[in-house]
This record gives C-alpha cells, structure tokens and sequence, in this order.
C-alpha cells in the first residue's frame, strides 16, 4: 500500500515555499512549483529513512517490524 502525505505550498515572493503536514520539519522551498514539490518529496524520503533508521537503533536486541494501515 502506498502511503500518502499532505503538502501546504504557497508562492512567497519569488519563491515557493511548503510544509509536509504529517511530518514535523519536513519543509523546502524551490524556484518553481513543481521544483518545490520534488524538493519536498526528496526532504520526505530523507526524513523519513532517518526515522526508520532511528527506530531500528533505539530497538534494543531482536525485534518485530509491523505494518500500520490507517
């Protein structure tokens, strides 16, 4: 199942900036929209393996990877 995420863009100036809402600090800016989309779906999957890698080092010996569906 493919997850899904929900950016907040708007054109400030010059620029366009966004945010991923379902995700905390995961924000970016581009000259364009469409560069600022792929500059957000790049700042979401970099955040996102981080937590994963995060997650995995916090667990403490052998663990269990579970799927969530909302």
């Amino acid at each position: 199942m493919e997850a899904r995420y929900t950016a907040v863009i708007q054109q400030h100036d010059e620029w366009w900036i966004g945010w991923v809402e379902e995700v905390p600090g995961v924000n970016s800016q581009g000259a364009t929209r469409d560069e600022l989309l792929e500059n957000l779906r790049d700042a979401l999957e970099e955040a996102l393996e981080m937590n994963r890698l995060d997650a995995r080092a916090a667990a403490d010996g052998e663990f269990e990877e579970v799927s969530l569906v909302r």
